[in-house]
């Protein structure tokens, strides 16, 4: 599938400048930065939903409770 991106000029030049820096193309440039997002805005909404779930039920339990609780001491 192609996808086509207008850029201003400046925004063009930016753009190839940084993906050349970094040895990379455009299209890698460009699909590393969407996947980045949509990683980040899972993590979000699972921190968010973890979050949310810690208000209900403040429990912690430290790393040695945990292995203890598994019975991996």
């Amino acid at each position: 599938m192609a996808i086509s991106v207008r850029l201003n000029t400046q925004d063009e030049q930016l753009f190839k400048s940084y993906a050349k820096t970094n040895n990379m193309t455009l299209s890698e440039l460009f699909r590393n930065a969407v996947f980045e997002k949509i990683e980040g805005e899972y993590d979000l909404a699972v921190y968010r939903e973890s979050l949310e779930e810690y208000n209900k039920n403040p429990v912690i339990y430290s790393h040695a409770e945990v292995c203890r609780l598994l019975g991996i001491e």
